[in-house]
């Protein structure tokens, strides 16, 4: 399995300047991984209306409801999957890769 190196940040800025791609090959392996969480840690994007918004949700269990993970709702969607990146980075990494910090 590909394994996250923290010290890549070119990768995610090149997914930030970019989350609908293309990506080169290592930014597609990385994400790819990061899309391969364990269900019950996997920050999901859930669509709130027809006319579009995002908020972030984990991944609930079969059967279960979605739990929002806050209020915020994301008009714009490749924001959404910036944000996603972001925490999927952060939980992996221990880094927010925004922020700078862990």
């Amino acid at each position: 399995m590909y394994k996250v190196d923290p010290r890549r940040m070119d990768l995610v800025t090149e997914f930030m300047d970019q989350p609908g791609g293309p990506h080169s090959p290592e930014l597609t392996l990385l994400v790819n991984r990061l899309r391969l969480l364990p269900m019950a840690e996997r920050v999901i994007l859930v669509k709130t209306g027809a006319g579009g918004g995002w908020r972030l949700a984990r991944m609930p269990a079969r059967g279960e409801p979605v739990a929002f993970a806050d209020a915020t709702v994301f008009e714009d969607y490749d924001d959404a999957c910036r944000e996603v990146f972001r925490r999927r980075w952060q939980h992996v990494t221990g880094i927010d890769p925004v922020r700078g910090n862990q």
